[in-house]
Parts: C-alpha cells; sequence; structure tokens
C-alpha cells in the first residue's frame, strides 16, 4: 500500500468497506456463509463433507467457485482495458451487486446471492500490479500479518514508525462495513442489496476519477 497516493489509499479504505458490508449482507442471508471471506468458506466446506453436512459443503464449494469465477473475469478485464481497469471493473461489481438486488425480489433469494461472491472476487482485481493483486480488498488476514509486521518493524526500529497505520485503516475500513451492513440488513432486508449497489457506483466514480487524473497503479 505504500506505493499508492494518498486518494487511492483512500479509495482502497472505501472498496474494503464495500467488501465487509456485502460481506455482512451474505452472511446474514445464508446463514453463516461469506461473499468475501473464502478462508471461512472453506473451513464450512472441510467441516461439512467431515460431518456429512452435505448441504452445507454445497454452498460453501459454490460459493468459493464463484469468487474464483469473479477474480479470474477481472483479471481478463484488466487485461482487456489495462489502462482503465480500475474504473471497468468497479463497473463489473457494481453491475453484478445491482443484478443480485434485482434478482433477490422476483426469485428464491439464496440463489442470486451466489452473484455476491463473483462480484468481491472481481473487486480484488482494482489494485493490481503486474497480474498480482497489490491491496487485497477482501481479506484481512493478511492485512492483519501486515499490521504485526510493520508494527515489530516500528518498534525495532528497521521499518517507518507508522508504516502500518494503513493497513489498520484498511482493516478498519472492512471492519466498519461490517457493522453498518449488518445494521442495514437489519433494517432493511434484501432492499440492502440496493444500498450496497448504489455505494458501489458511487466508488466506481471515484476510482474513475482518479483513474483518470493519473493517480499511480
Amino acid at each position: 500500500m505504500h506505493r499508492y497516493q494518498s486518494p487511492m489509499i483512500v479509495a482502497a479504505v472505501l472498496l474494503a468497506a464495500l467488501a465487509g458490508f456485502v460481506d455482512a449482507l451474505a452472511y446474514l442471508s445464508l446463514g453463516g456463509f461469506f461473499a468475501s471471506f473464502m478462508s471461512g468458506n472453506t473451513t464450512r466446506l472441510g467441516v461439512g463433507i467431515a460431518t456429512g453436512d452435505h448441504a452445507a459443503a454445497l454452498t460453501a464449494g459454490a460459493l468459493l467457485l464463484a469468487f474464483l469465477c469473479g477474480v479470474m473475469i477481472a483479471t481478463m478485464l484488466a487485461a482487456r482495458f489495462p489502462k482503465r481497469r480500475k474504473p471497468v471493473v468497479m463497473a463489473m461489481v457494481t453491475a453484478l451487486l445491482a443484478l443480485t438486488a434485482l434478482l433477490a425480489g422476483i426469485t428464491d433469494r439464496r440463489f442470486p446471492l451466489v452473484l455476491l461472491p463473483i462480484a468481491m472476487g472481481a473487486e480484488n482485481g482494482v489494485f493490481n500490479r503486474e497480474g498480482e493483486v497489490s491491496i487485497g480488498l477482501t481479506y484481512m488476514t493478511g492485512t492483519l500479518v501486515r499490521i504485526g509486521q510493520r508494527l515489530t518493524g516500528a518498534l525495532l526500529g528497521s521499518a517507518p514508525a507508522f508504516g502500518w497505520v494503513r493497513h489498520l485503516l484498511l482493516w478498519l475500513g472492512f471492519a466498519v462495513g461490517v457493522l453498518i451492513g449488518g445494521r442495514v440488513h437489519l433494517a432493511l432486508g434484501d432492499t440492502a442489496l440496493w444500498a450496497a449497489t448504489a455505494a458501489a457506483g458511487v466508488l466506481t466514480l471515484l476510482v474513475g476519477t482518479l483513474t483518470w487524473r493519473d493517480q499511480p497503479d
């Protein structure tokens, strides 16, 4: 994250908040499964297989595959539109969230929610360097590891004193997004998906504006 200028760091924190928001909606709607936390879904898959809970194993497996598909689609879009990949990928995320919200109102609500991990997998393609994710927006375990590493480096004097702050902000963004998502879901139910869509649309415009201004990749 230290390679990015402050406006892009702010955008990354807001995108992490969106991921947390969507993860909360999925967790509450799917009974403990996730749209962005694939370590949790992997645990649910393994436990489901071990205990013979085939429904849980199938749900977790479907969400894992959906997330992988989102990553792959975003990677292909990034290769197709290298200079505009950030807004293009975010436009895809917004479209997927809008489609989820639309379908949730007219069909079995669990089916369209499989689209959420596709959107979250794709969101990780926004920050990309040389074909690799440079800022992980949906997996906070790695972020916490980096906080610990940077804090240790600061204490030992081998790293900048506040090099850990940006990673902490990313984690806080995700955590606050989860909190807001949970509260909005309790208040609005499935309508909260439209709130996520609106937020993604605003972030698409923000990312597009920052990219247009030639912010560092």
